[in-house]
């Protein structure tokens, strides 16, 4: 049966006549297929990031077979596949390296298979954002279902998330006020279910970003990994990918640009990560939707944060999910969206949220009582130490740091500064500035987390538990502290964090929007001339690859001739 009048992609492999056909529909039967399933209906990739080296995805096997059910049932032909899992728990030196080998590994899968529609099953942090940027360079209509979020994490009686707990309980430790036991208890309370990160990291942010896109069905973003409803809601999307094909629904039909400016401002209404900055940068250059850097400013000025989880603040996914989820906080700030942009489900935002109630008001606030005021999500800095720009997230950073002026004290490499971090007699006070550089898309290579690099042994024993950091590296969603992240031009390509010696001032004017080296021309000049880049990361494969062709943080970290699409045509014959 088919659902369209359409030819469909898949028709020029099971609907061949001759060699061909037999070959791709012979094959084919060994897997037990009825006649009938090459009767022209639309066949649906359903994309899995399942792997059991990725925790947060270990479930999404059993997701899938919900949505083959929704397929199925609405007449389409549903076949899995498998893409790159990218675990962040356990790949080193960084899943960020990898995300734009999934994309392109995604976008090949697609093209190059009898394939009408798909389904994208993604969960823990980079798989999220390398399907969407694999899928939108093929452009068929897809869809997503992240994997959920883990329960609550559970610790003495007190809830406790994933991630945020990790950075301060160990500094606890560090500090002597939390023994070994006592992280050892915290860390099998933890992680109690399937799922992602509870806390409002990176895993989190993509999750209600996609769905603030309109490329996850509504209320899908929040529902915890083993909530049944969960599984209701894949089987809905099976359905729903078999009528996208009918319409022809398309993915750039989806993401438009109304569509990232929601999505833009609903990470600040949330408290989202600054890792939402880089990710959307990539998705939109694969679509080429005009977004720039500058836009993560601008389109949140008056955007304040309702939501109350960590890290910023005290719950966890579970709570809000129960609270309304990503539907109830595009409710309350429905004034600052663009209500008409119609998303996955066929249908405008407006007629999404349309009754959406919020059912906890300490979870999720209101425009008029927010739980920080505008201006505490994500903010762009530049000046002379970051011409191209930098992102600190205001919500995570202490507030009488926001205009600070500082010695540095410079680290070529973030495993030197974790050795000195721990040693009692570094020089170094609360006014001193960190800085650790060649951590940025080609230094490390591949933009690791280690922007919110440990507080110095020293000041944490004093009871000092935030200063100012300044890296070209990312920070982890479920991480806080006054980071400045993501500098352009990275150290790596001499950017100036390369020419910063230990002793130059730095000042950081969060209200301003500058971060500047207070260090005459002249000087720079000198030290720019005396500069040599660092050797070259790696000499075959991937690694290399990525280091002579990534783009910098400010252009989203995307590979330069990934950047756009080459659409979804029928590739030659193979036989």
């Amino acid at each position: 049966m088919s659902t369209t009048d359409r030819p469909l992609r898949s028709g020029q492999w099971f609907g061949a006549e001759g060699r061909n056909g037999f070959i791709h529909r012979s094959w084919m039967r060994n897997q037990g297929f009825a006649d009938d399933v090459f009767d022209g209906r639309p066949v649906i990739g359903i994309a899995t990031t399942w792997s059991e080296l990725t925790p947060c995805n270990a479930h999404l096997r059993d997701l899938a077979e919900s949505v083959k059910r929704g397929v199925w049932e609405s007449g389409g032909l549903p076949l899995e596949f498998p893409a790159m899992s990218l675990g962040e728990p356990l790949m080193r030196p960084t899943t960020m390296l990898y995300r734009n080998l999934l994309a392109m590994e995604l976008e090949e899968s697609v093209r190059a298979n009898p394939l009408d529609g798909v389904v994208l099953l993604s969960g823990c942090d980079k798989t999220t954002p390398g399907l969407l940027m694999g899928a939108a360079s093929v452009d068929l209509p897809t869809l997503m279902i992240t994997g959920g979020p883990m329960l609550n994490g559970k610790f003495r009686g007190q809830d406790i998330g994933s991630g945020t707990v990790v950075w301060r309980f160990t500094e606890e430790q560090r500090a002597g006020r939390m023994t070994a036991a006592d992280c050892s208890e915290a860390e099998v309370g933890m992680s109690r279910s399937r799922g992602h990160c509870m806390t409002m990291g990176t895993a989190s942010t993509m999750a209600c970003v996609t769905e603030a896109l309109g490329v996850q069905l509504p209320g899908a973003a929040a529902v915890p990994a083993v909530d049944s409803r969960r599984y209701a809601l894949a089987q809905a999307a099976g359905r729903r990918i078999v009528a996208m094909v009918a319409q022809d629904q398309r993915l750039s039909t989806v993401l438009t640009r109304e569509a990232f400016e929601n999505a833009i401002r609903v990470n600040a209404a949330i408290g989202g990560s600054t890792n939402a900055v880089v990710h959307l940068l990539a998705i939109a250059g694969r679509l080429g939707v005009p977004l720039s850097l500058e836009d993560f400013d601008t389109l949140t000025a008056e955007v304040p944060m309702i939501v109350n989880l960590m890290p910023s603040g005290a719950y966890l996914m579970e709570d809000f999910a129960y609270a309304g989820g990503v539907p109830a906080v595009m409710n309350e700030i429905a004034a600052l969206l663009n209500m008409e942009h119609v998303t996955v489900s066929g249908k405008s935002v407006a007629d999404n949220i349309s009754g959406v109630q919020c059912w906890n008001r300490q979870v999720i606030g209101t425009l008029a009582e927010p739980f920080q005021p505008a201006g505490s999500g994500t903010v762009v800095l530049r000046g002379s130490l970051a011409p191209s720009g930098a992102v600190l997230k205001v919500s995570a950073a202490s507030a009488h740091l926001l205009q600070h002026t500082g010695p540095a004290l410079v680290f070529d490499r973030i495993e030197d500064y974790i050795v000195a971090a721990d040693d009692p007699d570094l020089d170094v006070t609360p006014d001193t500035v960190i800085v650790v550089r060649n951590a940025g898309p080609r230094g490390y290579p591949g933009f690791p987390e280690v922007g919110n690099v440990p507080m110095p042994r020293r000041l944490l024993e004093a009871g000092i538990i935030d200063m100012v950091r300044i890296s070209d590296a990312r920070m982890s969603g479920t991480g806080y502290g006054t980071c400045v992240l993501h500098v352009a031009p990275e150290a790596a390509v001499g950017g100036p964090l390369a020419l910063v010696r230990t002793g130059d001032l730095i000042r950081v004017d969060v209200p301003t929007r500058r971060l500047d080296l207070l260090v005459d021309d002249a000087a720079l000049t000198e030290r720019r001339a005396a500069w040599q880049p660092p050797p070259r990361t790696a000499d075959r494969g991937w690694t290399r690859l990525y280091s002579e062709h990534v783009l910098q943080a400010d252009q989203g970290a995307d590979l330069d001739f990934l950047v756009g699409g080459s659409g979804s045509a029928v590739p030659r014959h193979s036989h």
